[in-house]
């Protein structure tokens, strides 16, 4: 749900971030519903695709376990 947030935040759809990712469209969904676990470099290619640092995209797991910012 963190990674629809943000795409949908940006206003692009599925396949506007797997063009801008270099991905394919099937990978980023199934990443984005949570049926597959991004490596290391898919996780750099999304946040390439949606202009933000990759930590950006782990601070799901920082608000989850309560740590503050």
């Amino acid at each position: 749900m963190h990674l629809r947030r943000l795409r949908e935040a940006q206003g692009l759809t599925l396949e506007e971030l797997a063009e801008r990712s270099g991905m394919s469209f099937r990978g980023v969904v199934y990443i984005e519903h949570g049926n597959r676990n991004p490596s290391l470099t898919t996780l750099l290619n999304l946040a390439r695709g949606l202009q933000i640092p990759p930590s950006a995209l782990l601070e799901i797991f920082d608000a989850r376990s309560g740590d503050p910012k």
